[in-house]
């Protein structure tokens, strides 16, 4: 494979965002009953908005009560464009409810989709037509092989959220010191190394939904991992194993891992009141 582009193709399909809040509570207690019922129930029904386009549709926004020290509720949004996700932050900084808000952290990416396998053919058999690297020619099979990709491949590339109960959160990188380069290491050496990686993962595909989000040129980070599940004692027990893959335990930097519960839209008054 040395003979081919060193990276792998890539799907892309929704831009996500993350938004970490802390909630002022103090200042929260120190409004009037009557008050706070306004500014929540007008909150409630941004949200709502934000959620699904109409009843039919699928879950684009979701709530979730942090926990832990890092904060109190957690947002992600799935959009066609970083521009419908701005006009997201707009909308919500725009309410009332934003007042007692402090966002101390926001994650930004784009849904994506590698194709280590499939890059591989799809060299190969560029190569094989004679098609020069990087020719119109070669661009044109490249362009070609993405586009029945992301057809075949649109469900997860435009996800909805997902209903589970749980949300693990963490961003992640691949090493690339002077001692271990992840981007040093031969095409089919990289690609060995995550046909093994995934196959781990989807051996928790019953329990467990995975959306990866590349943030490479947007993020602090390469990656952000959300993973959905009504068990979470299963982020662990996954987690834990793939640090015995060589893709992890060799190449792999982990960020800050965040954990939620997700909280349906209406029941935010309760949690307001100290309720799940």
């Amino acid at each position: 494979m040395s003979d081919f582009p060193p990276v792998p193709l890539t799907l892309e399909g929704s831009s996500a965002l993350h938004q970490f809040f802390r909630f002022d509570w103090k200042q929260w207690r120190s409004c009037a009953d009557g008050e706070r019922k306004k500014i929540a129930d007008e909150f409630v029904a941004v949200l709502k908005k934000l959620e699904r386009a109409n009843a039919d549709a699928p879950v684009r926004s979701a709530l979730y009560s942090q926990l832990g020290h890092k904060g109190d509720l957690v947002l992600i949004h799935f959009r066609d464009s970083l521009e419908a996700l701005n006009q997201v932050e707009l909308d919500i900084a725009q309410t009332p409810f934003y007042d007692f808000l402090e966002q101390h952290h926001s994650y930004v990416s784009v849904v994506e989709l590698g194709l280590y396998e499939s890059s591989r053919k799809t060299y190969e058999a560029a190569s094989a037509r004679g098609f020069a690297e990087h020719s119109p020619e070669w661009d044109a099979e490249i362009a070609e092989s993405l586009k029945r990709g992301a057809d075949a491949m649109a469900p997860r590339l435009f996800p909805a959220v997902p209903e589970a109960k749980y949300l693990c959160f963490y961003p992640m990188d691949r090493k690339r010191g002077e001692g271990v380069n992840w981007y040093k290491v031969p095409f089919a050496e990289r690609q060995r190394m995550m046909h093994e990686h995934g196959m781990i993962g989807r051996r928790y595909g019953d329990q467990v939904k995975q959306i990866i989000t590349g943030s490479i040129g947007f993020d602090d980070w390469e990656w952000g991992v959300d993973l959905f599940a009504d068990d979470p004692v299963v982020f662990k027990k996954l987690i834990y194993e793939m640090r015995f893959d060589e893709v992890s335990a060799v190449y792999a930097l982990f960020g800050r891992f965040y954990i939620g519960v997700r909280l349906p839209v209406e029941k935010l008054s309760g949690w307001l009141e100290g309720k799940l």
